[in-house]
């Protein structure tokens, strides 16, 4: 454990990050299961779910929480998901 105030901010703000962090991750598998099992029933919620699971992606490539590199390959899997061909 820090012994500088300083640090120990910096400790709080770290675990505040990595809790969001988790969150954005965690979100974007949720959003992901979601979408499979849409593409699976076909319907127009494909589109509906694929674009919030994109929206998702780039929300937390932009903050950081997934490389950009991640972010790309997440998101091509996603539109190989929406349009019916298996990953």
């Amino acid at each position: 454990m820090a012994n500088i105030k300083q640090q120990k901010k910096r400790v709080r703000i770290a675990a505040r990050q990595r809790l969001e962090n988790l969150r954005y991750r965690s979100t974007i598998k949720t959003l992901t299961k979601r979408l499979e099992r849409a593409s699976q029933e076909g319907g127009k919620a494909v589109a509906d779910e694929h674009r919030e699971l994109v929206r998702w992606i780039d929300r937390a490539a932009s903050r950081g929480a997934l490389h950009r590199n991640a972010a790309a390959r997440k998101k091509a899997q996603a539109s190989r998901l929406a349009s019916g061909k298996r990953p």
